[in-house]
């Protein structure tokens, strides 16, 4: 999620996702003002955040009067009432806010969401699944996908490339993947260069298409 780090952040919504990315934010060094409509959440994080307000976003006359109209970016971290989320949205479209970013618990909610004019759309609940489902596969250590198709991967070195150095492994011509970076045990995470030797025991990150990403995690299993 790519915010400017000089112009405050709006969140509505401060359930588990809200409130993480609210908090977050506000580590990195952002202005973030916090809203919800359930009291007892605006309670629960009232110490966390240094902005926070009980407030039912679904309302323009709401957002006017918090200011939002002043807000670049705005998230909105609403999930279990589809309906909500969309008012919210709508609402700061109806504001002209140029960057809002919205939670969907759904591909359906996603697409309205668009429709609706959210310019971008995030499904959490599902790149979490994918994330645990690859991490289930031993050899992948850590796993973050974008656009569906693409990943960055840190995974145990394949058997078949230890011993040898990346360019006579041939890990792109023969894998489709890039090797970033190796991190050897007690030794700091070094640059993948064309003489890089990958020795047993070495950590790979790796990028490339997800499908050539598990095929290369597993070249090693017989």
């Amino acid at each position: 999620m790519s915010v400017d780090p000089r112009k405050p952040v709006l969140v509505i919504g401060l359930g588990r996702f809200g409130s993480a990315v609210a908090a977050t934010l506000e580590r990195m060094g952002h202005e973030v003002l916090g809203a919800d409509a359930d009291a007892e959440i605006v309670r629960e994080h009232k110490d966390a955040l240094t902005q926070i307000v009980e407030a039912d976003c679904t309302e323009i006359e709401t957002l006017r009067r918090l200011g939002a109209a002043e807000f670049d970016t705005a998230i909105v971290a609403i999930g279990s009432n589809v309906e909500a989320s969309l008012l919210a949205v709508l609402a700061l479209v109806d504001l002209g806010l140029p960057n809002i970013w919205a939670k969907a618990t759904s591909d359906r909610h996603g697409r309205i969401l668009e429709r609706t004019g959210a310019h971008h759309v995030v499904f959490p609940e599902q790149k979490m699944g994918e994330r645990v489902a690859h991490l289930v596969n031993e050899r992948l250590l850590d796993f973050i996908s974008f656009d569906g198709e693409f990943a960055i991967a840190r995974l145990k070195a394949p058997e078949p490339i230890i011993g040898l150095p990346l360019v006579t492994s041939q890990c792109r011509k023969k894998f489709d993947v890039t090797v970033v970076g190796v991190k050897r045990a007690g030794e700091d995470f070094i640059h993948a260069v064309p003489d890089t030797i990958i020795m047993p025991d070495d950590e790979l990150v790796v990028s490339g298409r997800i499908d050539r990403i598990e095929a290369f995690s597993a070249i090693s299993v017989s």
